[in-house]
C-alpha cells in the first residue's frame, strides 16, 4: 500500500485525488490531509480516510474541527500547518493541490525529505523552479507533474531522451474567449471568464485559461521540469482538450498523450507511477475523438502568453514576480476592481519593474511580496478601477 499526503484536500485537485483513492480500494492509504479553511469538509474526509494527521491553516476553527475528528487523528493548525504536516508525516508521495505561491514552502518540505511530489501547485516551479529542482536532485526526491499538459510530456518522454526532443507543444483550450474579438474583451465580466468550455477548475486557474496566463506559467514549468529552452517550447490552441500535449523528436516523429478532459487521469498516472494500474477512467471515445483541431495562438487576443517567454528569457526572480502579479490582478478582476484586459497589462508592468531578488527560495519569496505590492499600486491607478464587489 502506497501512503499519501493530500495537500489542499478540499479543493478541486484534492477531491479528485480522493476519488482516485476510492476507486483503487486497498492500493493507497491516506496518512495526511490538509486544507486552508474548509474545516467541515476536512472533518468529513478525515472520518472517511482516518489519516494520522490533519492540518488546517485557519487556526480560528481548529477547536471546532478537533471535536469532529476521529480520536486517532492529530490536528496541526496555524499558518505553518502545511509545512509541519510535510515534515512530520510518514508518506511515500505527496499530492500538492494547494493554489498559489503559499504552496512553495510545502513543496520545499516534501523534497527536502527526499519524497516524491505529485505537483499540481504550478506556482512552486514558476516561483522557485531552480532551487526546488536542485533540492530534488540533491535529496533523491522526484517531481511528477499533475498538470495535464506537463503530465502528457512526462509520459511522451518515456519514448526518448531529452536530447532527442526537437520541441514540445503545450496545448491550450483557448478558454471562453477564443473567438471573442480583442476589442470586446474590455466588457468581459468575472462570470463570463469563469465559464470554461471543457474543464472544471478553481477560479484562479479558470481565469488564467481565459487570459492564457496559465499557459505562460506552464512554459516556465516545462523549462524547469524538463530542461527545455524557450526555442523548444511552443503553444497551440486545441479546442477539444483531448490532446494534452505533443512531443516532436529530432527524427520528425510526434507523440501525443490523449484522453478526455478529466484531471483524474493525470492523478491516477502520478499516484501509480512508474506502474500503469487498471482504472475505470474513460479512454478512446469516438464522440470525443472524432475531430481534433489545432490552431496558432492569436497574440492580439492572448497577449499574456508572451509574458511567459519573456520571463523565461529574463530568468532570476521573473517567474516569482509574474506569478505574484497575476495572483493579485486575478483577485482584483474577480472582485470587480479592474477590467479583464488590465490583468495582462498590469502583469506586464510589474514584470518590467521586477525587484531582481534571485537565488534562494527566501529571496524569491521576498520578490513575490515586492511584486504583490507593485501590483496593488498599479491596480489603484488603473483607469478601470472601481470599488471592490462584496464577497
Amino acid at each position: 500500500m502506497r501512503s499519501l499526503l493530500v495537500l489542499g484536500s478540499t479543493g478541486s485537485i484534492g477531491v479528485q485525488t480522493l476519488d482516485v483513492v476510492r476507486a483503487a480500494a486497498g492500493r493507497f492509504g491516506v496518512c495526511g490531509l490538509a486544507a486552508r479553511s474548509s474545516w467541515r469538509e476536512l472533518a468529513a474526509q478525515a472520518r472517511e480516510f482516518s489519516p494520522r494527521f490533519v492540518a488546517l491553516e485557519d487556526s480560528e476553527h481548529a477547536s471546532e474541527l478537533r471535536a469532529l475528528l476521529p480520536g486517532s487523528c492529530e490536528l496541526l493548525s496555524g499558518p505553518n500547518a502545511l509545512e509541519q504536516l510535510c515534515e512530520r508525516a510518514d508518506y511515500d508521495l505527496a499530492v500538492h493541490g494547494v493554489v498559489g505561491a503559499r504552496g512553495v514552502r510545502a513543496s520545499q518540505a516534501v523534497l527536502a525529505r527526499g519524497k516524491t511530489l505529485a505537483l499540481a501547485n504550478k506556482e512552486s516551479l514558476v516561483v522557485a523552479g531552480e532551487p526546488l529542482m536542485e533540492l530534488a536532485r540533491s535529496r533523491g526526491g522526484a517531481i511528477l507533474p499533475v498538470d495535464s499538459e506537463l503530465c502528457a510530456i512526462h509520459q511522451c518522454l518515456a519514448s526518448g531522451s531529452l536530447e532527442s526532443v526537437r520541441r514540445v507543444v503545450l496545448t491550450a483550450s483557448g478558454g471562453p474567449f477564443r473567438d471573442t474579438a480583442p476589442e470586446d474583451l474590455q466588457s468581459v465580466t468575472p462570470a463570463m471568464a469563469l465559464k470554461h468550455p471543457t474543464w472544471s477548475m478553481g477560479p484562479r486557474i479558470t481565469v488564467g485559461s481565459a487570459t492564457l496566463m496559465n499557459k505562460a506559467l506552464e512554459v516556465l514549468e516545462a523549462h524547469h521540469l524538463f530542461g527545455l529552452g524557450a526555442e523548444r517550447i511552443e503553444v497551440a490552441i486545441h479546442r477539444q482538450s483531448v490532446v494534452h500535449s505533443l512531443v516532436e523528436f529530432v527524427d520528425g516523429s510526434v507523440l501525443a498523450q490523449m484522453g478526455p478532459p478529466d484531471m483524474r487521469g493525470p492523478l491516477h498516472y502520478c499516484l501509480n507511477y512508474p506502474e500503469r494500474a487498471p482504472s475505470t477512467l474513460r479512454g478512446f471515445d469516438l464522440t470525443l475523438f472524432r475531430q481534433l483541431s489545432f490552431e496558432p495562438v492569436d497574440p492580439r487576443r492572448f497577449p499574456a502568453l508572451e509574458l511567459g517567454f519573456e520571463s523565461l528569457r529574463q530568468g532570476g526572480d521573473s517567474g516569482a514576480v509574474l506569478n505574484a502579479a497575476d495572483e493579485v490582478t486575478v483577485a482584483a478582476f474577480l472582485d470587480g476592481r479592474i477590467a479583464f484586459p488590465d490583468i495582462t497589462s498590469i502583469n506586464r508592468q510589474v514584470l518590467a519593474q521586477r525587484p531582481g531578488r534571485a537565488g534562494s527560495i527566501e529571496r524569491l519569496l521576498e520578490a513575490d511580496q515586492s511584486a504583490r505590492e507593485l501590483a496593488r499600486r498599479a491596480i489603484a491607478l488603473a483607469p478601470h478601477a472601481r470599488p471592490s464587489a462584496p464577497r
